[in-house]
């Protein structure tokens, strides 16, 4: 079945570039210069995937990444000119699953899209292929079905994305273990990991938003400073 990506850039000749490198991978692009007609275009299209470009002329990206992530769980990348780590960990903290900083190499773009898309489809599939492995975690109130891919904690059920029910089913099954963020990343995301890289920051900080968890004394996810998390 083909993928529906969606690309949103303000800045008409990279639109048109990422455009073509992905319908040159078989995918069937929705390309969009504002904030408003990508949100036209998720109320009546089923998308894989969003692009979003953080400077936009009607919404900033970020705001469009929050909006998306109301009613949708598929990847999100970033598109943005900025350096700063800031900008980064604000993308990745509302909901984003990757960003990257223009300029760009569009090879490096479609490599990121192809591995957000495997996790997703991995994701989906998971519930509804009765030969997949069943398997089950329970602590504390928390539960984690690696079978239906749901999680619920204290009977709600936490609506996480794919990315993030990967770095939380990590965890459980390494209770008791300090798992750092080196670990961790290579492990989830499954690429090297940089010293400098935040992304396991800012997604341990939206996991623990989505479980309610006070930031300084969480119940579950624990950091243990200057090594890692865990969960006991």
């Amino acid at each position: 079945m083909q993928e529906n990506i969606l690309v949103v850039d303000d800045e008409k000749p990279i639109a048109d570039l990422v455009e073509v490198y992905l319908q040159n991978e078989g995918y069937k692009v929705f390309k969009f210069y504002t904030a408003k007609q990508a949100i036209s275009c998720l109320e009546q299209e089923n998308l894989s995937l969003a692009i979003l470009d953080v400077m936009l002329p009607d919404m900033d990206g970020f705001a469009l990444c929050q909006k998306i992530r109301e009613k949708h769980l598929f990847p999100i990348i970033m598109l943005t000119a900025k350096v700063e780590d800031m900008d980064k960990i604000t993308g990745l903290t509302l909901g984003a699953d990757d960003y990257i900083t223009k300029p760009f190499n569009p090879l490096e773009l479609t490599a990121r899209v192809k591995t957000q898309l495997r996790r997703y489809t991995r994701y989906n599939l998971a519930g509804q292929d009765p030969h997949y492995e069943k398997d089950e975690i329970i602590i504390r109130g928390l539960s984690i079905s690696k079978t239906s891919h749901k999680c619920t904690l204290n009977g709600q059920e936490l609506c996480l994305t794919p990315l993030e029910f990967s770095i939380l089913w990590y965890l459980c099954e390494h209770k008791g273990e300090v798992v750092s963020s080196e670990n961790l990343f290579e492990s989830v995301w499954g690429e090297k990991y940089l010293d400098s890289n935040n992304t396991v920051m800012a997604h341990i900080a939206r996991l623990r938003e989505k479980m309610h968890e006070p930031a300084r004394k969480p119940k579950y996810v624990k950091t243990v400073w200057g090594v890692g998390y865990t969960i006991e």
